[in-house]
Parts: structure tokens; sequence; C-alpha cells
């Protein structure tokens, strides 16, 4: 890596040695396929957002809960990864484990790839078995947009409680910059990353990022190394036309770690960084995504966009999972030696037309769209799991014999699947007076899944599926002021059964589950637009969840119910001397409506991994033109582990604070300093709460930045 590094660093700052300094501009008019010459700094409430509609819509002009952060905040306050940074929006949380890919949320009571869907410049990559492992690196965001509450009018099956869309940096005109950062931190943590654009000729701009990051850990044996490299070319073929052909690589390593195992229910301290898994233990992501985008502005009123996508992941895991102390033996046991493997790979196109037009006489935008994918998604693995030790390996709780991987079963392929999407959609906004718009979206989804199982003797059973669904929204937005508006809408989703890809044959015999929410909300800017602030309330029933039958056993119905209430706040402030303040805050109340439990009625019950409250600051100040700092709080209140409500993580509280220093005009010098007071906190659980996976102990991480 470090030698790849080296000569793509060498080869631009040959090309922008040869830059013209002088070359033209060369922007489309539709903003779409523009990119900014300098990093955004900030986005407020009258910045197009685009994961709450796809027709340009400010977030004042949007009747739904949006938010924003840029990649210079994500940077400026050292958060390291994608979930560190959307975790400090309102209301979401992190449920991310090694089993799910380390990537999966909890928004307004729903938690998991199946409900909070996580899209990469707007397109996502469909759950295979519940894991999702993109995107993960910062180092190439250019901004994230995060929708809250229902939305497969715009996206499709899979999003309840939140959307969130990753959108990397991109291709700009002008004069080749380049900027490279090398770090250091605690646990022998190391980086070396770069990011270079520009013009190559008076049509074609690219974007290329390399981030490459080492550690030790902070586990025993908790070694990780993760690889992320982003590129895009466009072409400006006339002043209507682009194209960009962009290709982003993730290779993640991790760190392998499955959680402190609770000793007689309590949580020690002294085993914060014991790691019980095996010696040869393996937890690999690799992710390719390659991407086509046209954008055509074919008259002033009518224009078209297109995007053609490959998509390609293969996740490997081999571990010992489950560390469950036995009260009887007074010892640990170590159970639960997986074997498991994806090869999934997307294929899939995306056409819009948008028109501006009159409707009865009012100004009027129309959507109108459709989507293609086919998706393959292979699993190999040593299903149905039978350890050696039938009843658990004993191991030492402080000095664990690490041992190999060992399986009573043979690692096969267990089932092949092939998955076609198409939808329908369209979306208009139409302004009814110089004050109220209208905010309207249809979407019809028709998925057909083929899947072979395949017996250990290899022969194989097929068995297919069609599923459909239609969703819809409704909203009205009312401008009291050009800074001020109120809002309300209805939205629906569906979401699958389980992972629609990977779907059981037994699950294949159910409908798709549908949720309905109602939202209002109120967003205002203030003080001559140095401050802004949004509120909203809503109200989400999702119905068809599967549930045991309770009066068979080993039956299952699909009756279940599932429903939350809650109110978010946000509150941004650029204070006098150069102060700024960021605040965001949730209550949620979520519960099972109707819902049976291996025939035990859990009605009433909070849902797994669903914090009531949850609550984020940030505080910052540029003390001068070359000094600036910031601090800031996250707050996750405490979470079931289990649907019995019996078993609880505890809240938390973090600090974590941030320094830079502009030394030299063309170098900056940065200081993170994450958990502050070495908080020992549980970010989520694992093995039904018996294990907690640990928030990381207080370290730090130092960065020297240069720009040419």
């Amino acid at each position: 890596m470090n030698k790849y590094f080296l000569s793509s660093l060498c080869l631009l700052a040959m090309n922008s040695a040869q830059a013209d300094d002088a070359a033209p501009s060369l922007m489309l008019p539709a903003a779409s396929v523009t990119a900014p010459e300098v990093e955004i700094e900030s986005i407020d409430l009258k910045t197009a957002t685009s994961a709450g509609s796809r027709l340009n819509l400010t977030g004042l002009e949007t009747p739904a809960s949006v938010e924003s952060l840029t990649g210079a905040q994500i940077r400026a306050r050292g958060d390291r990864s994608v979930q560190d940074a959307v975790t400090r929006t309102t209301g979401i949380s992190n449920t991310g484990t090694p089993g799910n890919g380390g990537s999966a949320y909890s928004a307004r009571g729903f938690v998991g790839e199946g409900s909070v869907m996580q899209l990469y410049d707007g397109v996502r990559m469909y759950s295979g078995a519940g894991t999702v492992t993109f995107p993960v690196d910062d180092w190439s965001v250019e901004r994230i947009d995060v929708l809250r509450g229902p939305a497969s009018v715009l996206y499709g099956e899979g999003a309840t409680g939140a959307v969130i869309n990753v959108i990397p940096k991109k291709p700009f005109s002008g004069a080749i910059e380049n900027h490279v950062r090398v770090g250091y931190g605690s646990y022998d943590t190391r980086q070396q990353a770069l990011d270079s654009g520009g013009s190559l000729t008076d049509t074609l701009s690219y974007r290329l990022n390399i981030n490459h990051v080492q550690s030790n850990g902070w586990i025993d044996h908790g070694d990780s190394e993760n690889t992320f490299v982003s590129a895009a070319l466009r072409w400006q073929a006339s002043d209507d036309l682009a194209f960009t052909l962009s290709h982003d690589y993730g290779d993640q390593e991790p760190q392998n770690d499955f959680g402190v195992p609770l000793i007689n229910g309590r949580y020690h301290e002294s085993l914060r960084d014991k790691n019980y898994n095996v010696r040869d233990a393996k937890l690999h992501y690799n992710d390719q995504w390659t991407r086509l985008n046209t954008e055509w502005q074919i008259n002033d009123d009518l224009s078209a966009s297109n995007e053609l996508y490959y998509l390609k992941a293969q996740r490997r895991w081999q571990n010992a999972e489950n560390h469950a102390w036995s009260e009887s033996q007074q010892t640990l046991l170590r159970s639960g030696y997986f074997s498991i493997k994806h090869e999934q790979e997307q294929v899939g196109d995306r056409q819009t037309f948008t028109l501006n037009h009159d409707l009865f006489g009012l100004e009027s935008r129309t959507l109108v769209g459709a989507d293609y994918n086919r998706i393959h998604f292979n699993l190999h693995s040593n299903s149905p799991y039978k350890d050696v030790n039938e009843n658990g390996q004993p191991i030492d709780l402080y000095h664990p014999d690490r041992g190999e991987f060992e399986s009573d079963s043979p690692y096969r392929d267990q089932y092949t699947t092939t998955t076609q999407q198409v939808s329908l959609f369209a979306e208009n906004r139409t302004e009814l007076s110089d004050q109220l718009s209208l905010v309207t979206g249809v979407r019809r989804d028709i998925v057909h899944l083929d899947r072979d199982d395949f017996a250990v003797n290899g022969d194989a059973t097929r068995t297919d599926r069609s599923l459909s669904a239609n969703s819809w929204k409704v909203g009205l937005v009312y401008e009291l002021t050009p800074d001020m508006s109120i809002y309300a809408q209805q939205a629906t989703s569906v979401d699958g059964v389980g992972g629609l890809i990977s779907l059981s044959e037994k699950q294949q015999n159910f409908e798709l589950a549908h949720a309905r929410q109602t939202e209002i909300g109120f967003k205002q800017m203030f003080w001559d637009q140095r401050g802004e602030w949004t509120l909203a309330a809503y109200h989400i029933v999702k119905k068809d969840l599967l549930t045991s039958d309770p009066n068979i056993p080993g039956n299952t119905l699909q009756v279940g119910e599932q429903s939350s209430s809650g109110l978010e706040a946000s509150l941004d402030l650029q204070l006098p001397q150069r102060w700024a303040l960021q605040a965001n805050a949730s209550v949620v109340r979520a519960q099972y409506d109707k819902f049976d439990d291996e025939g035990v009625s859990r009605k009433g019950n909070r849902p797994t991994d669903v914090p009531r409250r949850t609550a984020n600051l940030w505080l910052s100040k540029a003390i001068n033109d070359d000094v600036s700092a910031g601090a800031g709080v996250r707050y996750v209140d405490s979470r079931y582990a289990d649907m019995a409500n019996n078993v609880e993580l505890p809240s938390y509280t973090v600090v974590d604070a941030s320094v830079s220093w502009k030394a030299m005009p063309k170098t900056t010098l940065g200081l993170r300093l994450n958990n502050l007071f070495d908080r020992q906190y549980a970010v989520t659980q694992y093995n039904g709460g018996q294990q907690w996976i640990m928030g990381e102990p207080r370290s730090f991480f130092v960065t020297a930045d240069y720009t040419f």
C-alpha cells in the first residue's frame, strides 16, 4: 500500500505541475453535475438536500425531517468513520457488530439493515443476510444527508426508520489541487491519505482519494487494516451534457471483537481488553462500486439523468463468536464456531426525467423514473454450526488459550439467489400559493426471487417468489416567512420480513411488512441566518411482523405490530467571537403492540437496541485565523438487549475534543482526543446481551496535512 500511495502521489504531483492555472470553468448549469472547487464548510436549511427528495428541494421546502453534515465538519470533529459521524445526527444510534458488517443503526424505534437504509451517492446495495459493509471511510466524504422516517417511496423496500446518503467528493474544474495527510495515534494507529482533483483538459476533470489506516487495536490481538480508494473522471461533452465514471474500492479487516462477556450478569472492567476469539479468526470485507452517471439538460425546463452501476461485495467470517459464562461450572465457555462467506454482485440502472411545468396554472415540478436491479447472492457456511464441544469449550477468563477454529459441520455451498427488482416512481412539488406547496410521491416495486438450496450431497431444491408493493407520500409545507416554515406529511414504507435477497424458503411465504408515518414539524433560520432550529413530532406504525404462533409451537404468523412516537429537535448557532454550537436531542417511545416470542406475549415491551433518549452537542471556536478547537458530548440512553426486556445495556455519555493549527500556509497540524474521560461503556451488544461490545478507551490521534 505504501508503494502504491507514493507512486500515485508522484504521478499527481507531475500532473499538478503541468496543469494550466488559467483553466476555464467547466461547470454545467445543472447543479447535480457540478462540484465545489473548495470543500463545503457548512450547509443550512436553504441548501438542497439529496436524501429527502429527488426534486432538489432545500430543507425548508422538504416536508420531512432532514439533516446534513459536511465532510469538513466530520473531519474537524475527528470522527474516524461514517458510523461515528452519522450517530452525531439527531436520534440515530449505533448497533453495528461484526455480524452485521459493523454498520447498522437504530432510528425512530426501528433497527438494522432492513429498516435503516444506507446509500452511497444515491445508490443502495441490497442487504445480504442482514449485512452491509460499505461505506465506512470518511476521508472521501463530501457530505452526508439523513432523512428520518419512512422513505420507500424514494428508495424502495427497507427504509422505515431512516435513510442515510453518503456523498463522495466530486471532480471539479480548475487547477489541480492536492491534499496529503499522515497521522499517528494510540495503539500504533497509522494513516496515509491523499485527496487530489482538478482539470486534466478543457473537458476532463477528476477526483482521486486514497486512505489507508492500520492499527494494533485496543484489545488483545485486535489488529486492523483498512484501505479505501475513490476515483472519478468527468467528461463535459457539451454545455448541456456530462458523463461521470467513478469507481470506489474498500478493503477492510476490522478489529475482530465480539464483545466482553458478562460474569453472573455483570460487567467486569478488568475484561475490557480481552479477546476470546481463536488464533485463525477471520473478518474481511471487500467492496467495489463502479458507476456511470449521465446528466443531460435537454432544454430550459426538461432534464434527464441516468446512473448505470455494478456493485460487488465479498465478505468472510471465521470466528468463535459466543463467549458465555457458565454459573454451574464457574467458567467461561467458548462456542459458536461460525465460518461464513458472502459473494454478492448487483447490476442496476436508474433513469429519471425532471420537468418544470404549469399544473392548472400553478408552478410545478415533476420527476418520473424507473429502477432496475439484478442481484446474485451466494452464501457458503458450515451451517448447521455444530461445535466439536457441544457444551462449549472451557477457557481461562484472564489468560485464554486462543486455540484453532474447529467445527463438526463442513464448510460448503448453502444457497444461491437471483433477485430481480423493477420499480416505477414519480414525485411532484406544486406551489398552491406563494406560501403553500404540496409535495407528493408514488412508487411501485416488483421483486422476483429465485433461490437454490444445496443439500449435503450436492442436490438442489429451487423455490421462487414474486413480491410487490406500493408506497406513497403526501406533504404540505407552509412558508410563514422566507426563513421559516411548518409542514405536515404522511408517508409509507415496506420492509422485508428478512433480507430481501436472502429470504429463506419459509420466509418467502410471507408478504412484505408495511409501515405508515404521520409527522409534523417546524424549521426556522433566525438571527440574520446565523442560527437555525428544527422540531419534529411523529408517529409510526409497522404491521405484518413475523411472530410465533401462541397456539402451535414452531409455527410462525405474520400478525405482529410495532409502533413508535417521538420528538426530535436540533439547533445550529454561529455565535459572536467566532464560536459555533450544534446540538440535537430526541425522545422516542417504541413498543411492540402485538408480538409473541416463543409463545410469550411481548406486548408493551421496547424493541431491542432502541434507546429512549439520545443527545449530541458540539461547541467549537476559531481562536484566530490559524487555530481552532472544539469539544463534543454524545449521550445514548439505556437499551434492552432482549425482547423480554430483562437484559439492559446502561446509558453512556462520552466527551471528545479536537484542535487544529495552521502552522504554515500549506501545512496544518491536528490533534484529536476521543473518550476524553476514559469512560467504559457498551456501544452495542451481541449474543442476546451476554456480550457487550465496548467503546474505545481514551485515545489520541495526531495529523499533519499538506496541500499543494
